[in-house]
C-alpha cells in the first residue's frame, strides 16, 4: 500500500483515537473522584470516632478534660484518674469500638454477597445461634468467662452452617438464604426464652441483659480476646474480599472471568459470619448494628461496591454513641443494644414499607 492510500485511513482513524483517549480519561477522572470521596469519608468517620472516643473517655460521674485523660493514657495522672480511665472506661470504649467494626464488616459482607438489604445475621440466624448456645450454657450449665464466649461463637457458626446446608439448591441464592435464615432464628430464639422460663429468676434476669446487648461491666477480660480474634479475622477477610467483585456482577459473570464462585461466596459467608459470632460473644446480640451499617456507608460512597472500610468504622461509631447515650441520656443506664433498636427497627420498616411500595415486597 503506498503512503498515498495510507494517508486516507490514518485521517478516519484519528477522531475514533480521540474519542478513545476522551472516554479513558473520563473513566479516569470519575475512578478518581470516587477513590477521594471514599478516603474522604473514611477520614471523616475516622475523626468522628476518635472524637466520641475522647468525650466518652473523659464524661461520667467524675467528669475529667480531656487534656487529663490525654495524659493519663500516657501514663500520667493520679491514682484515681488512672482507675477511672484506664480501668473502667476504656476497655469499654475500645470494646465498643471493636464490637461496632466486627459486625459492620458482618453486615455489610451477608448484604453484599447474598445481595439482599434484610441479610443481616441478627435478622437470619447467626446472632440467634450464638444466644442459643450462649445461653443454655450458661443458664443450664453454669458456663462463664471464656468458655462462655467459645460457646457464643461455636453456636454462631453452627447456626451459620446448618443455613448455609438447608438453603442449598445446587448454589446460594441470597433470598432462599434470608428466607431459611429468619426461620431457623425463631426457632433458636424460641430454644432461647424455653431454658430462660425454665430458669431461676435470678439467672434469666442476667440472661435477659445479655441478650439485650450490654457493655455495662465489661473489662479487658473481655476486649483482649475480641481484639485478637479481629486481628485473625480482619485480615482473612481482606483476603476473600478479592472475590467480592466479581460476585457483584451475579455468578454467571463472576464464573465466566474465572472466580470461583461458590469457594469465594462460602469463605466470605464464614468471615460474616465468625465476625458475628466473636462479637457476639463480648457484647451480646447487640441489635441493627449490621443491619444499618453498610446502607450508611453505601450511601456515604456511592458506587464504592461493599465499602468495607467504611462500614466498620460507621458500625464502630453507631455502637460508640449509642453506648455513650445509653450511660448518660436516660434515667436508668441501658444495655448498648436497646438505643441500638431505637436507632434500626424504624430503618427496618421503612426498608419494608419501600419495598412494598415498588411491588417487591410480598
Amino acid at each position: 500500500m503506498t503512503k498515498d492510500a495510507q494517508g486516507p485511513d490514518r485521517e478516519r482513524l484519528a477522531p475514533d483515537r480521540e474519542r478513545l483517549a476522551d472516554a479513558v480519561r473520563q473513566v479516569s477522572a470519575v475512578r478518581g473522584r470516587g477513590l477521594r470521596r471514599s478516603v474522604l469519608v473514611g477520614t471523616g468517620l475516622f475523626a468522628a470516632v476518635a472524637v466520641v472516643f475522647g468525650v466518652s473517655l473523659s464524661f461520667g460521674d467524675m467528669v475529667m478534660p480531656i487534656g487529663k485523660v490525654v495524659a493519663t493514657l500516657f501514663g500520667g495522672g493520679d491514682g484515681g484518674s488512672q482507675f477511672v480511665v484506664l480501668e473502667l472506661r476504656l476497655p469499654r470504649a475500645l470494646l465498643a469500638i471493636l464490637v461496632g467494626i466486627a459486625f459492620g464488616l458482618s453486615g455489610a459482607l451477608f448484604q453484599t454477597v447474598l445481595r439482599n438489604p434484610l441479610a443481616s445475621p441478627d435478622l437470619i440466624g447467626i446472632s440467634s445461634g450464638a444466644s442459643a448456645i450462649a445461653v443454655t450454657a450458661a443458664l443450664l450449665f453454669q458456663v462463664s468467662g471464656l468458655a462462655l464466649a467459645v460457646s457464643a461463637l461455636t453456636g454462631s457458626l453452627v447456626a451459620g452452617a446448618a443455613i448455609h446446608l438447608l438453603a442449598w439448591r445446587q448454589g446460594i441464592a441470597g433470598q432462599r438464604l434470608v428466607l431459611v435464615g429468619i426461620g431457623v432464628g425463631m426457632g433458636l430464639s424460641s430454644i432461647v426464652w424455653y431454658v430462660m422460663a425454665r430458669s431461676e429468676v435470678t439467672d434469666a434476669q442476667e440472661a435477659f441483659r445479655w441478650l439485650a446487648g450490654s457493655l455495662n461491666g465489661r473489662s479487658w477480660n473481655q476486649m483482649w480476646p475480641l481484639l485478637i480474634a479481629l486481628g485473625l479475622l480482619v485480615p482473612l477477610t481482606v483476603l476473600a474480599a478479592h472475590a467480592l467483585r466479581p460476585l457483584q456482577l451475579g455468578d454467571d459473570a463472576a464464573a465466566g472471568l474465572g472466580a470461583k464462585v461458590e469457594g469465594g461466596r462460602l469463605a466470605l459467608l464464614g468471615c460474616a459470619t465468625a465476625l458475628a459470632g466473636v462479637a457476639t460473644a463480648a457484647a451480646g446480640p447487640v441489635g441493627f448494628v449490621a443491619f444499618v451499617a453498610a446502607p450508611i456507608a453505601r450511601r456515604l460512597v456511592p458506587g464504592r461496591g461493599a465499602a468495607l472500610p467504611q462500614a466498620a468504622l460507621t458500625g464502630a461509631l453507631i455502637v460508640l454513641v449509642a453506648d455513650f447515650a445509653a450511660q448518660h441520656l436516660f434515667p436508668v443506664q441501658l444495655p448498648v443494644g436497646v438505643v441500638t433498636s431505637i436507632i434500626g427497627a424504624p430503618y427496618l420498616l421503612l426498608l419494608l414499607a419501600r419495598a412494598n411500595r415498588v411491588g417487591s415486597g410480598g
